[in-house]
């Protein structure tokens, strides 16, 4: 399928090198996917992986952090209003809730710009008709980086008893409203019982995780240590993982 040109219509700036952006296409795609997205560089098409953070069928949202030295993150985040952007309008990904087994209560931890997909997913009906409870945690460095907080609030709101934002920050001690250190010590410390009543159980839920690669390492091996196993297609389990580097 040959790639399309998109319009950036709108670029939200929540810290130095981390936007939001949006499009002005849709596409049809299920929560959880991602995209490629390119621009042309000295005649040569470069591309790049990004999570879709708008829920199916509205405009193409991006949650995208600056990569230094990356070949096209930077000029995407530098393109002005009303430029071009390529889409490749395949998207792709295993990381959605089709493959995720029924289960009490949803845990989506996520650092960073891994939030993305939940966001995506919270804006659709499917996760709040399938569980109970949906908790989220986002682990970020400051917390001007928080993206989202707004919006997860307003559904905690929304929906009482029925969403728990948790954002964690490991280097800024003196924010307020926010768990501090990593979302791993969280667990381990017994941060996040007090905080959600409860971890997360084998028999009643289900965890996806999804951000920088040390993160999910360390927080699937907690995990597994509380009798949570990696979900596959032939052997279902309570973890489901999206390693995008």
């Amino acid at each position: 399928m040959a790639w399309e040109e998109a319009t950036l219509e709108h670029k939200h700036k929540w810290d130095e090198g981390l936007y939001t952006l949006r499009l002005d296409r849709t596409l049809d795609f299920e929560s959880g996917q991602f995209v490629n997205l390119g621009v042309v560089i000295e005649g040569k098409r470069v591309k790049r992986a990004y999570s879709i953070g708008s829920a199916p069928g509205e405009k193409l949202e991006f949650f995208i952090v600056e990569v230094d030295n990356g070949a096209l993150t930077p000029r995407v985040l530098a393109q002005p209003l009303g430029s071009k952007v390529l889409v490749n309008p395949r998207p792709a990904g295993f990381f959605t809730l089709k493959w995720v087994p029924d289960a009490r209560d949803l845990w989506l931890v996520s650092s960073g710009t891994g939030l993305a997909p939940y966001i995506s997913m919270l804006r659709t009906p499917e996760p709040w008709r399938r569980f109970e409870r949906i908790i989220v945690l986002n682990g970020v460095r400051y917390a001007a980086q928080l993206g989202y907080g707004d919006e997860l609030r307003g559904w905690a709101e929304q929906h009482p008893g029925r969403l728990v934002y948790v954002p964690v920050v490991s280097r800024e001690p003196e924010a307020q409203g926010v768990v501090h250190g990593r979302v791993t010590t969280a667990l381990e410390d017994g941060t996040l019982e007090k905080i959600v009543g409860r971890l997360p159980d084998p028999d009643e839920d289900h965890a996806m995780l999804c951000g920088n690669p040390a993160m999910l390492d360390d927080m699937q091996a907690l995990l597994e240590q509380r009798g949570l196993m990696v979900n596959r297609r032939k052997k279902p389990g309570h973890i489901t993982v999206e390693r995008y580097w």
